[in-house]
């Protein structure tokens, strides 16, 4: 019987380390660096490459390393039914034309599912909720703003006795636009959709993988978070 062969590489075909790659990745997407930026650092570093392989790495391996982050988490955060979500959207302007990003966020701030549509109507609110609750379950609460598009796809889904509306109760995934609009000021604009939706779900993931919860914890506590985190990330795709 012959052997399963081991899935080959995916850094197969470049020069440089995996845990450069790595790096790169972690630097352009966790903070808000534009690609020079990035390229300056890591010179300082001793690590000398151009800012368009900082661009094709990302896009590269962006969605990898997201994916096996979120192929984790998921599979862990499913023991968990008493979840509570927050659902809410946000503008972003895509070659000056307004276009919404959907949220969804657990109530400990992990960021669940991000979509990208042109309309805020019932739906695209529908699309969004179904994707949502294909990949993470169906939670015992879901907490909304006072767009009507939740209320209605809600009705259509069958859940409409989950959904809890409040002026304050939202707060949760409002901050979580805050690092986002943060990192999309970096990068000056998007383009298309496509990129906007690849960008996010990527930004989504590798937040999702540090965030530490630091305000919370004492500094011990935060340090080691903070070494697991990375010695998790150094095996990604490994």
């Amino acid at each position: 019987m012959p052997r399963p062969r081991k899935p080959a590489s995916p850094f197969r075909y470049y020069n440089s380390s995996p845990e450069i790659i790595r790096l790169v990745v972690m630097m352009y997407v966790r903070f808000p660096l534009s690609l020079r930026n990035v390229e300056d650092l890591l010179a300082e570093r001793g690590i000398d490459i151009c800012h368009e392989t900082v661009r094709h790495w990302w896009n590269r391996f962006g969605p990898m390393f997201a994916a096996d982050v979120r192929r984790q988490r998921v599979s862990r955060m499913k023991g968990f039914r008493q979840w509570k979500w927050h659902l809410d959207e946000m503008y972003v302007k895509i070659n000056g034309a307004m276009h919404y990003l959907w949220r969804a966020v657990g109530q400990e701030g992990e960021i669940l599912e991000s979509y990208v549509t042109k309309t805020r109507d019932k739906k695209a609110a529908l699309r969004f909720m179904k994707k949502a609750l294909k990949r993470h379950g169906s939670p015992e609460q879901i907490t909304i703003d006072g767009l009507r598009s939740y209320e209605a796809a809600m009705k259509g889904l069958g859940n409409i006795e989950k959904q809890e509306v409040g002026r304050w109760a939202n707060n949760r995934v409002e901050n979580s636009h805050l690092p986002f609009r943060r990192r999309a000021r970096a990068m000056l604009r998007f383009r298309q959709m496509k990129s906007l939706q690849k960008f996010v779900s990527i930004h989504a993931n590798v937040r999702n993988h540090f965030n530490l919860e630091r305000p919370l914890i004492d500094r011990q506590t935060y340090k080691t978070r903070r070494s697991t985190a990375l010695a998790e990330w150094q095996l990604l795709m490994a």
